[in-house]
């Protein structure tokens, strides 16, 4: 049995399950740089029999899974992978796991970009270092009102923090209600007021059909042009040309943002080049407690399929 482990580009994934639990004979193989186009990643994992991937960094669509013939399970880290076609692998009769998760490291990274852009912290970090000294004004955030598209788990998480700071929290989601966001002590209001009215907007929905494109360059107009905007949760949950157009010519105060629609980021991404912004390399769920249960999970997922008792499968909708 030949195992694959991908995008270990931190190197710790054999540090982090003891591994010398595989079966005799298993051989191990762990890539931790991106392979490249699917003809790439075809190529490089046509040996192998099982492959742990780590959340949707390489996108596992029908096209690919046909080219993998000798693929027979694949496991995910974390328990939900929308970059994995299940009826693909349904077909296949590929067997696929998840992993459990801890806790919600998201909400935290979400916090850091704030603090980041309203204190002005990288900025003034490298004036510092450069020599200079107070080089602008940082922001208060008590008594500002923080918008989140979206009040889930990892929602609700960020609007404590920010109630805990002193902000007036609304929320608006398509499936929101009233009870709910009283229950979190958010007032619900409507998408375009929380864009219009909002000195911070945070978005944490899950991607989906109904959700794509849900933050356009209406509501991205919308907003005050002192107003920060924050993404931790999934690119295409936003009009990345509007954003990018909004902060080029200085129609919003700044954005924070942990996901793109290209990661890693290739080399002519505009990103870099963009004023006001703080960028992170999808560092939401990158912890180390995450990913030692990411990879003792793997490992049991693992074992369990080779004892013929699959756990923690994934399966079309």
């Amino acid at each position: 049995m030949r195992i694959a482990i991908l995008d270990d580009y931190q190197q710790v994934a054999r540090g982090l399950a003891d591994w010398s639990q595989l079966p005799g004979g298993a051989g191990l193989t762990v890539f931790d740089r991106p392979l490249g186009d699917e003809d790439a990643v075809a190529a490089a994992l046509e040996p192998f029999d099982v492959l742990v991937i780590m959340r949707e960094r390489t996108p596992f669509p029908a096209a690919l899974i046909g080219r993998l013939p000798n693929l027979k399970l694949l496991v995910t880290t974390g328990a939900r992978n929308n970059a994995i076609d299940l009826a693909a692998c349904a077909a296949r009769g590929i067997t696929v796991s998840g992993t459990r998760m801890v806790g919600t490291p998201t909400a935290e990274l979400t916090w850091g970009l704030i603090l980041a852009l309203a204190k002005r912290i990288p900025a003034e970090e490298r004036a510092l270092r450069d020599g200079r000294w107070q080089t602008g004004l940082t922001d208060d955030l008590e008594g500002k009102r923080l918008g989140l598209v979206g009040l889930g788990k990892l929602g609700t998480k960020v609007a404590r923090i920010g109630q805990a700071f002193g902000m007036e929290v609304v929320a608006w989601s398509q499936n929101l209600t009233d009870e709910r966001a009283a229950e979190a002590g958010v007032a619900r209001v409507g998408k375009r007021e929380l864009f219009a009215t909002s000195d911070v907007v945070s978005v944490h929905l899950v991607l989906g059909d109904r959700s794509r494109g849900v933050v356009g360059a209406e509501e991205i107009g919308a907003m005050k042009p002192t107003a920060l905007f924050v993404n931790t949760s999934r690119a295409g949950l936003v009009d990345e040309a509007a954003l990018i157009h909004a902060l080029r010519h200085g129609k919003i105060g700044g954005a924070g943002i942990d996901v793109f629609p290209i990661e890693p980021l290739p080399a002519d991404s505009p990103w870099p080049g963009l004023p006001n912004t703080v960028l992170t390399p999808h560092l939401g769920y990158v912890t180390r407690e995450n990913y030692a249960v990411f990879y003792r999970d793997a490992l049991e997922d693992i074992l369990a399929w080779t004892a013929g008792s699959p756990v923690r499968l994934l399966s079309p909708v």
